[in-house]
């Protein structure tokens, strides 16, 4: 697959932008539905800052609501597209770890899956070293396509595992296990002296 290059500087910062300023080790997630998983890993970790983004209205909004009755002083539910919000949020080596449990599969688009976008080799740019991606779904052509990408397009070694059949970190994720379906998880560590194109850049 040839990838056109990403132009960050072609996109617009979303309606309402403020950047954040956090000092604890953040995470991202990317997709986060209704908050599930962003929730239990705020309250789980207290010493980490999540920022948690859901594009679709009516799930960001149940999300928001749950996150405000938890009053969570380390979690950031943000409603907008990740794309343009990753670029003009966060500074380079910025994030220590990436959740994006049971994406859109893309089924007609294969090129919006997020192993075949060139916004990804930006994203593993906002990622320290060492940092680790978490990729998961109950589609198992979807995981080995990402594990290809990885190796072949981001000379990565991706780690595929089975979920545990007792997990319960997103809505999808309860709802397929208890189906009696395979959920497939991806891992990527990030290595020291991992470089991509955008390394040194941010929104001027």
């Amino acid at each position: 697959m040839n990838l056109r290059q990403f132009k960050p500087e072609k996109l617009f910062a979303p309606r309402g932008f403020t950047k954040p300023e956090i000092n604890t080790p953040q995470y991202l997630e990317i997709g986060a539905g209704r908050g599930k998983h962003a929730l239990m890993f705020a309250q789980n970790n207290p010493d980490k800052y999540l920022i948690a983004i859901e594009r679709t209205r009516n799930k960001f909004n149940d999300f928001a609501d749950k996150s405000q009755q938890l009053s969570l002083n380390n979690l950031l539910p943000i409603h907008a597209d990740a794309i343009p919000w990753v670029v003009h949020a966060l500074e380079p080596s910025s994030l220590a770890g990436v959740f994006i449990l049971y994406p859109n599969p893309e089924p007609k688009n294969p090129s919006q899956r997020w192993l075949n976008m060139p916004f990804f080799e930006f994203l593993l740019s906002r990622m320290q070293d060492n940092a680790k991606l978490i990729l998961a779904t109950n589609i198992q052509s979807y995981i080995e396509e990402a594990e290809q990408q990885a190796k072949d397009l981001w000379q990565l070694t991706p780690e595929v595992s089975e979920v545990d059949k007792q997990s319960e970190r997103t809505h999808f994720e309860v709802k397929y296990l208890a189906r009696g379906e395979t959920c497939w998880q991806l891992e990527l560590v990030k290595p020291n002296g991992y470089k991509t194109r955008f390394d040194e850049w941010a929104v001027g």
